[in-house]
């Protein structure tokens, strides 16, 4: 299955290999415990990276292919999918509208910045829920002007989306060994499908932990499950191989909700700056290094386990 993976369409917007590296400073600073890596997709060299260029460079090829002219997602203000789908768009010579929920910006900061510089056209709607109506509005004026429009749906959380983390996790396995835990930010589902997949797919015994950013675990459990399911027929397999693999959701650090920091978060923030030099964000990053470190700190891994956080990007946030 991942070889028919590796073989979709792609556009080369990140084709290296992000690194991993010890976070040997963390570990002391917080008492402790297993061996802690981190695979640096906040390394990403397109559009200030994170895990949505993974997920772009096949999106976006499947546009391609589909001869698409005009890139169609939707977001928050601050949606880091968002300013990625946008670059990628100007990269490829298409035109991008980005369909956001909240106010326009008095003074444009962070993704919402970039996501002008790009020269992206964005839409306004009041609620999540307009979200998806108005991508679709989008569409027909797209198509009615003689367009190809190619709709996004949130996160580029689709099989698509997915099978490009399951190319990662085998990504991660050319480069070390097998490590006991996988800890990430999880929000839309796509990452932690991929992830999860692949290490089902690889035969290892990797636990994959997806720290919520806003979602009940019972809720991005079964979006998690649904990703997979598609993501097997996608690299056609039967529904059902990926089936006794573990999806493990803890939403213990959402706090107030989405894109709200917590103290566990703030201080998650501060502990990797000061010790590592990573710069973490608040909505994603930062509450899956909190889960991370409260893991570590209630001895949740034996001392001789490696645990890796996949830095997932979402920097740019600090900037807002």
């Amino acid at each position: 299955m991942i070889a028919a993976l590796a073989s979709l369409p792609s556009v080369p917007l990140a084709p290296g290999v992000t690194p991993v590296e010890p976070m040997d400073r963390l570990r002391a600073a917080i008492g402790g415990g297993p061996r802690l890596l981190v695979k640096r997709d906040d390394a990403i060299a397109f559009a200030f990276g994170g895990n949505k260029v993974r997920k772009m460079r096949l999106v976006a090829g499947d546009a391609r292919r589909s001869g698409a002219d005009t890139l169609i997602t939707c977001g928050g203000v601050q949606s880091n999918h968002a300013r990625v789908t946008a670059a990628a768009a100007a990269k490829l010579g298409m035109r991008s509208v980005l369909v956001v929920n909240g106010e326009a910006p008095a003074r444009p900061t962070a993704n919402a910045l970039l996501d002008q510089l790009v020269g992206a056209d964005i839409r306004y709607v009041a609620s999540r829920e307009d979200r998806a109506p108005e991508m679709e509005k989008v569409a027909h004026e797209v198509r009615s002007r003689g367009g190809r429009p190619y709709v996004i749906p949130l996160g580029a959380s689709t099989p698509l989306g997915a099978a490009a983390f399951a190319l990662a996790a085998a990504e991660l396995l050319s480069q070390i060994d097998p490590p006991d835990v996988i800890v990430h930010s999880t929000s839309s589902g796509g990452t932690q499908a991929g992830l999860t997949a692949g290490c089902a797919l690889a035969g290892v015994r990797t636990r994959v932990i997806g720290i919520s950013a806003d979602e009940s675990a019972e809720s991005l459990g079964s979006t998690v499950r649904i990703l997979m399911n598609g993501l097997e027929e996608l690299a056609g397999g039967s529904i059902g191989r990926l089936r006794s693999a573990e999806i493990a959701v803890d939403d213990r650090f959402v706090g107030g909700g989405y894109g709200i920091p917590t103290p566990e978060s703030r201080e998650a923030i501060g502990l990797a700056a000061r010790t590592e030099a990573l710069f973490l964000d608040p909505t994603y990053t930062g509450k899956a290094m909190a889960g991370l470190i409260a893991l570590v700190r209630a001895g949740a891994f034996t001392p001789d386990a490696t645990v890796l956080f996949w830095h997932t990007g979402g920097q740019v946030a600090l900037f807002t």
